[in-house]
């Protein structure tokens, strides 16, 4: 399990504890998490699961690979570096403490 923190573009945060095998996307819709919509349901086809990772996390998470990449042109004002699809973030325990903020909006 990894608490995770959600937050929202308003500012209202959720934490939450998702199971380890899960993404922060499933956590995110398990817990009825606004802000994070998964219109393709994690198959990486879409934007709709975009976040910003808080800056003390970039490093610590695996590198984004090229379809992802290719998602987040289609993202809200993605952010060259903190900018993640939720779906690609597999919850380990390594992620207990991940705090992620959503844009203002999914496109």
């Amino acid at each position: 399990m990894a608490k995770i923190t959600y937050i929202e573009h308003n500012g209202t945060e959720h934490v939450v504890e998702v199971a380890n095998g899960l993404t922060v996307m499933e956590g995110a819709r398990d817990n009825g998490i606004p802000g994070i919509e998964a219109d393709c349901g994690g198959a990486c086809a879409c934007s709709t699961c975009h976040v910003y990772v808080h800056p003390d996390w970039v490093a610590k998470l695996p590198e984004r690979e090229d379809m992802e990449e290719d998602m987040l042109d289609f993202a809200f004002e993605p952010d060259p570096d903190r900018s993640r699809l939720t779906c690609q973030l597999k919850v380990t325990d390594a992620l207990d403490g991940l705090v992620v903020q959503m844009p203002e909006k999914q496109i």
